[in-house]
């Protein structure tokens, strides 16, 4: 293990070298930014009110049904605040619960690192490239952190690496600080605080909020009028979800599934002239499973059909994990029964092409009529269905 005196590292030849660096002779990284990123980290005089601040972010994002994420556009512009949140959300605490924001910290470094001929107005412009950059830290397992232990701080090296060196925040018996630099894998994130410095990826999304210990939440922003009792509409629920594996390196965190279905709401038709009166409804909706949830069902309720009528043939159904690229789609058919026929309506599914193809195909209307939950495996998920 290698001990390094907190030194200033090399970030080129100014501040602006965070957001443009190339280091030769290191081994090659997907994003060197995140590299400098998590040296500036490594740098910068953390204190304990610091981890809290990282850790009540965290734990915020995660209340929302996002993964345990800090990301730089938060921790500028409203300190402690999780995704999601705002300064307007957050309130006065955004202010006032941090007297010394990690924000302050890193506009400390860049008027330390910049050249003289620096102005006030080139470190906001840095404070703003960093605030949109899409970067974040990532704290995994922060729900087992002791409240007193400092991280070890590294970054997403890309190429689909499980490892990485980090450096290690520790203190001297006559409170010298020093950064150790140590091996990181997914195993010493379980066992010590571990923050990685890593791309945000689910920030755009409305995670359905999942029902677990800490947080007996419902989200489902498809959701209908209630029907009244006894008016014969039945709702098609999504009553829980399986991971069976990890889909990302775990530097990459949660895997984001988007779960789209695609089907004719309600269809009461009983002539021709109103069968073209119908056309299909997509529900899209997000789930964001952690790491540690792999193999584990996760119960919700989100309602993927909201009036699934007798003559409900299939659905189309479509799930990915996402891992962006360009947007396109994928062209399936709901299908309806109609005086002994049945008839097609075609459905456009967006997705990214990049994407991880969970399971894709049509899903008949007996399936969900077996039981009254039924269960079905869908690539490497599992999910419950009821039709109520």
């Amino acid at each position: 293990m290698k001990r390094l005196l907190i030194l200033v590292l090399p970030m080129l030849a100014a501040a602006c070298g965070l957001l443009d660096s190339d280091e030769p002779g290191k081994p090659k990284i997907e994003d060197e930014r995140l590299q400098s990123l998590a040296k500036m980290f490594a740098e910068l005089p953390i204190g304990s009110d610091h981890l809290q601040e990282v850790h009540d972010a965290v734990e915020a994002s995660s209340g929302r049904g996002y993964d345990e994420e800090y990301t730089m556009e938060c921790l500028l512009n409203a300190p402690g605040s999780g995704v999601g949140e705002t300064r307007e959300t957050k309130g006065n605490s955004t202010d006032g619960s941090y007297g010394n924001p990690l924000r302050n910290l890193i506009r400390s470094y860049f008027q330390s690192h910049s050249s003289s001929s620096f102005t006030k107005s080139s470190v906001d412009d840095m404070m703003g490239q960093l605030a949109a950059s899409g970067y974040q830290l990532y704290w995994p397992f922060s729900d087992s952190w002791d409240g007193e232990s400092f991280p070890v701080i590294t970054f997403d090296p890309g190429f689909g690496a499980e490892s990485n060196y980090g450096y290690a925040i520790s203190f001297l018996e006559d409170g010298t600080r020093v950064v150790d630099s140590v091996y990181v894998d997914e195993q010493v994130a379980m066992e010590r605080p571990v923050w990685v410095l890593n791309r945000n990826s689910d920030a755009g999304f409305s995670p359905v909020d999942l029902f677990d210990a800490v947080s007996i939440l419902t989200k489902s922003g498809n959701r209908p009028e209630t029907q009244p009792a006894g008016s014969g509409h039945r709702r098609l629920m999504m009553k829980s979800f399986k991971m069976l594996r990890q889909f990302d390196t775990w530097f990459r965190g949660a895997s984001e599934f988007n779960v789209k279905c695609g089907s004719v709401e309600g269809f009461t038709a009983s002539t021709e002239a109103e069968l073209k009166l119908y056309s299909p409804s997509v529900t899209d909706f997000t789930i964001v499973v952690k790491r540690k949830y792999v193999n584990k069902t996760l119960p919700f309720d989100v309602i993927l059909v909201s009036d699934f009528s007798t003559q409900l043939d299939k659905i189309a159904f479509l799930v990915t994990e996402d891992d962006g690229g360009t947007r396109t789609n994928w062209k399936c058919q709901a299908q309806v029964k109609f005086q002994s026929k049945t008839y097609g309506f075609d459905v456009d599914l967006p997705y990214n092409e990049k994407d991880d193809i969970v399971w894709r195909g049509q899903l008949s209307a007996r399936f969900f009529e077996e039981e009254d939950i039924v269960s079905g495996r869908f690539g490497d998920v599992v999910i419950d269905f009821e039709l109520e």
